[in-house]
């Protein structure tokens, strides 16, 4: 059965594959540099970094040797972008305290419903708590997510202090000794110095909180904004210790090769990718099906 993360970069693939096929067909002549600047317009399309397609494409040929073809060196070079997930270390704390960031509308509030979900259908129980107190929508919205999964929700008047919220979903969460607090935050523009301000303070906050928390702090990303996406994350990772991302809405463009750019540029790991709108299809990110699917050269694989 096809994959998920396969079928989500349908768009991705449409897009690159046609290129492809003229490139690799069989009895398709064309030399290294033509071979090469297709390569590099095709995935320029793709929205993949002029610097990342540098270093994919630089002396690629030196890989394609000894019965390795150009598409599979090309394959290995994409797939070592990522770095490795360290392997965790004992038994997670509980609370599992996990902090989401990002800026408007990038998909925060759906992503934390359905990872609560899940960890619900295991068996887990947690917290939402609303410190997006700006919106009365946002914190309503977070509340219909948490009765989904059945968590406990928190939530403090409109206007209310952000780390104040925070601080009291970590205490509430170790007093009722739950196995996971999320904490939603404020869409905040990654231009706007007293927003990150702030979210430095709702960091500093949950680490007093619960010492060692928040103990994952995830950065979505729409995938649709391609390299404008790169911008954002560098200006949260200036104001927080940015620990993995998320990637949400990678169906839904033909750019889905910003991926590529966030592994070389970033060098954090993307831990799930959003490719529909039902709670299944929030998955974990593969970076070897990712750069399979990117790189087939069958719009039906």
């Amino acid at each position: 059965m096809m994959g998920k993360l396969t079928a989500g970069l349908k768009k991705t693939r449409t897009a690159l594959s046609g290129r492809l096929r003229e490139v690799f067909a069989p009895g398709a002549a064309h030399d290294e540099e033509e071979t090469l600047e297709a390569l590099e317009e095709a995935l320029l399309l793709s929205d993949v970094g002029l610097g990342t397609i540098e270093k994919l494409l630089a002396r690629l040929s030196k890989d394609a040797r000894g019965g390795t073809s150009l598409v599979d060196a090309l394959k290995g070079r994409m797939t070592a972008l990522w770095p490795e997930n360290p392997a965790p270390e004992g038994p997670p704390p509980a609370p599992w305290v996990h902090l989401f960031i990002g800026v408007n509308g990038v998909g925060k509030t759906t992503t934390i419903g359905k990872l609560a979900a899940k960890r619900t259908a295991a068996g887990q129980s947690g917290l939402l708590g609303a410190a997006d107190t700006f919106r009365a929508a946002a914190a309503e919205q977070l509340e219909i997510w948490a009765e989904r999964a059945g968590t406990a929700f928190l939530r403090q008047r409109e206007g209310a202090d952000p780390a104040a919220v925070a601080f009291d979903s970590v205490q509430v969460g170790m007093s009722k000794r739950l196995d996971f607090v999320f904490v939603d935050t404020a869409g905040r523009l990654h231009v706007k110095h007293n927003l990150m301000a702030e979210l430095e303070k709702i960091y500093r906050v949950i680490g007093k909180a619960m010492e060692g928390a928040p103990h994952q702090v995830s950065l979505v990303l729409d995938a649709t904004t391609g390299q404008n996406g790169l911008s954002q994350a560098r200006r949260f990772l200036e104001a927080v210790p940015v620990s993995d991302l998320v990637l949400t809405k990678l169906d839904g463009t033909a750019k889905g090769g910003i991926a590529l750019s966030i592994a070389d540029e970033l060098q954090l790991p993307i831990r799930m990718v959003g490719v529909g709108e039902s709670v299944e299809d929030l998955i974990p990110f593969d970076p070897g099906e990712y750069v399979d699917a990117l790189l087939s050269l069958d719009n039906d694989a």
